[in-house]
């Protein structure tokens, strides 16, 4: 199994214990955790626009991920409901991306930015390096609006022992796959 190895979200996915295969640090309160980071990709066009040369940023595929290496679980508490609550984890992380969807076609589509350079080579190069940093940034920010969210969703279904309030989320996750 390669060192990158990822989950790549999708409506049919669902996480098996076998996929948490970090080892847990028994120091840590939690019975188990997800690594669920953003991967992206884009495509990026220069041009030149009255002796400026410029680049467009178009097809931006952010993709939710599971990090199998660097998740774990406590075994003697591996559960379903757990387990539930655990791909709650990455289904929130997918909600959230698609809701940010927006944001980078509003940030990114049908725009204009100025790049650098000495020659054509030069500043198609600075265009996809300076597009990635500002795709980055914007992935950055989603991520911490993950953060803050997975924390309420610990809190608020009690890191999955409030049946309940799992439930809750688990519809909401559903229907917002819809």
């Amino acid at each position: 199994m390669s060192e990158n190895y990822v989950i790549s979200w999708t409506s049919d996915c669902s996480l098996k214990w076998s996929d948490f295969k970090a080892e847990l640090n028994p120091a840590v309160f939690e019975d188990s955790h997800s690594a669920i980071k953003y991967g992206f990709t884009w495509t990026v066009d220069s041009d030149k626009v009255n002796d400026k040369v410029v680049f467009l940023i178009d097809n931006i595929q952010i993709v939710t991920e599971f990090h199998p290496l660097l998740s774990w679980v406590r075994e003697s508490e591996s559960n379903d409901n757990l387990l539930k609550h655990e791909q709650g984890h990455f289904d929130l992380a997918e909600m959230l991306r698609r809701d940010h969807d927006v944001t980078f076609e509003k940030n990114f589509y049908h725009k204009v930015f100025e790049t650098r350079g000495q020659n054509d080579a030069q500043r198609k190069q600075f265009a996809k390096v300076d597009s990635g940093k500002m795709i980055s940034n914007e992935v950055d920010k989603l991520s911490l609006i993950l953060a803050k969210k997975r924390k309420e969703y610990d809190v608020e279904t009690e890191y999955g022992q409030n049946i309940s309030n799992q439930l809750k989320y688990t519809n909401i996750f559903k229907n917002s796959q819809s």
